[in-house]
């Protein structure tokens, strides 16, 4: 059960490539050399105002990566084994079932390498002015928002999502009735919600 922050963690940290870092993860106080050194890996130097503060910086929970083709990896296997039914039918499909085997796992693994390519390119960042969300393989999508045309976020608990205590943030700004931007399958969703919550109520003007 995800637990809410009870702690304020917002302490800011040196100034690194023009920011500052508050040494705080989803509500828990971090150690700040090793955040800084996460948050110079994870995030191009230019994206960051000068100044601005990192609230929360954020990727996706390692679940992330067996979850999302969970449905593909079902469907493989199912095909997989159906080819095999048919083969012990009399069915030539041109293999043996060892074969029918190693291609199934040979599909599955490169869905899961390019997932985790998927995961690997995906960070969530709140800072004291603005959200920001990074996702792409080939092609690299940034959205950012300032705290003050967030309209609306939602908490969204799908029921899988919940057997492995993950949860989505969804952004909407104002004018839209739909989320422009997603934080997908985040650690204890609850207490990351409260937090952006709380900094869009401090730091929106």
């Amino acid at each position: 059960m995800a637990r809410h922050p009870t702690t304020n963690t917002s302490t800011e940290a040196k100034p690194t490539g023009g920011h500052t870092l508050a040494a705080a993860e989803a509500g828990d106080a971090t150690d700040t050399e090793p955040m800084l050194a996460r948050a110079s890996a994870m995030l191009p130097a230019e994206l960051l105002q000068p100044g601005e503060v990192i609230i929360l910086l954020l990727k996706p929970s390692a679940w992330f990566i067996v979850l999302v083709p969970l449905r593909f990896i079902a469907v493989t296997l199912l095909c997989a084994a159906l080819a095999v039914l048919l083969q012990r039918k009399g069915y030539d499909l041109g293999a043996d079932r060892y074969d029918l085997a190693l291609i199934a796992l040979g599909v599955i693994g490169v869905r899961l390498f390019w997932q985790v390519l998927d995961w690997l390119g995906r960070v969530y960042v709140l800072t004291d002015q603005r959200i920001i969300r990074i996702r792409g393989v080939l092609n690299v999508q940034v959205f950012e928002c300032p705290l003050q045309k967030v309209q609306q976020t939602d908490l969204i608990l799908p029921l899988m999502q919940r057997f492995f205590w993950l949860g989505t943030i969804g952004f909407a700004t104002a004018g839209t009735a739909v989320h422009e931007a997603y934080w997908f399958m985040i650690a204890r969703p609850l207490e990351v919600h409260a937090k952006v919550v709380e900094t869009m109520r401090r730091y929106r003007r």
